[in-house]
């Protein structure tokens, strides 16, 4: 019986199990009533008296070491079925790829940086806007021509609720709600009724800003958009103002800068000029002014808005507007 003993024993060193159903088969097979070591203490009746201490001992310590062997397998079996159930199959598999931020969401923080260091706050609005905020109060009467200037999204059913075509709605709802001095800027999205090509889109992102106070003159407004753009270009760039026209600044102009590729010495990208775009400006016409119930005879003030696609083409020189919405892995890994 001894060695029949040992060989038992020598066959729970190696038990092993991967679920609940292998260890109640182990314990069928060796320890129920019918099982092996159970059978074993049947025979036990049938040892010499004098090798009944000795194989007492070794039965109990094979039934105790069977017992304690399921136990440990057991607690093991339901860790494993633990972990698997708190497996989620619907994830990413190892490794996770880390991700980047947009290249607009990069030009964007970048803008809205910069102009921080001199003061001015960042201002939200809906995009969902009305006919006062987005036309009328910025000097845009219903007749007025300028209207055709915008390709506007109007709600159906609802001719004065649109999606903002600027986001100098959010300067309006700012001028009618606090008092000068403001300075502000108003980054969002904003939405024009354009095909989509390389170089336009339905939607775009714009920053705008508005500085209100009394004796604000042109002459600030040249400084401020300096050093704007040496801040994001280099310091060795230079600005020219052209005039032009937008129905809620008087006067109005186009700033371009120097092209940061060629340096000013003209390539394609330039169009051999030199000289590349990137905002309009101007002073707060005194009729917005009114409309916001400010008082145009104390207070001035100047206004500019800027693509950020466009200064986001001019830092990474990306030549497909429809690029920026793709969402294409490929693309945006350029950026990390």
């Amino acid at each position: 019986m001894k060695q029949i003993i040992e060989q038992i024993s020598a066959d729970v060193d190696s038990f092993k199990a991967d679920s609940l159903e292998e260890l109640e088969a182990l314990r069928i097979k060796y320890l129920s009533k019918k099982g092996e070591i159970s059978e074993l203490f049947n025979q036990f009746r049938d040892v010499p008296a004098d090798q009944k201490r000795e194989i007492g001992q070794l039965l109990n310590q094979l039934r105790d070491k069977a017992q304690q062997k399921i136990n440990n397998l057991k607690e093991q079996v339901e860790l494993k079925k633990q972990e698997a159930d708190k497996l989620d199959l619907t994830r990413t598999p190892e490794p996770i790829a880390l991700g980047t931020r947009h290249p607009l969401s990069l030009v964007k923080n970048e803008i809205i940086e910069i102009f921080s260091r001199i003061g001015f706050v960042v201002a939200d609005g809906p995009e969902i806007e009305d006919d006062w905020h987005v036309f009328e109060s910025l000097n845009f009467p219903p007749e007025h021509p300028a209207r055709d200037m915008q390709d506007t999204f109007f709600i159906e059913k609802h001719p004065d609720i649109l999606l903002r075509t600027h986001t100098s709605s959010v300067e309006t709802r700012v001028m009618t709600t606090q008092k000068p001095p403001i300075r502000i800027l108003s980054p969002g999205r904003v939405y024009r009724n354009e095909a989509i090509s390389y170089r336009a889109h339905c939607f775009f992102h714009q920053v705008e800003g508005l500085y209100v106070d009394k004796n604000v003159s042109f002459a600030d407004l040249k400084q401020v958009l300096l050093y704007f753009a040496r801040e994001m270009f280099g310091e060795n760039t230079q600005i020219r103002l052209r005039p032009s026209y937008f129905p809620f600044t008087e006067p109005s102009a186009e700033m371009d800068i120097s092209c940061n590729i060629c340096g000013g010495k003209g390539c394609p990208f330039c169009k051999g000029t030199g000289w590349v775009e990137i905002l309009g400006c101007g002073m707060v016409d005194p009729n917005v002014l009114k409309a916001c119930n400010i008082d145009p005879d104390v207070y001035t003030g100047y206004a500019f808005g800027l693509g950020v696609e466009r200064i986001t083409n001019l830092k990474y020189q990306v030549k497909d507007l429809r690029m920026f919405s793709e969402n294409d892995v490929r693309f945006l890994n350029q950026f990390k």
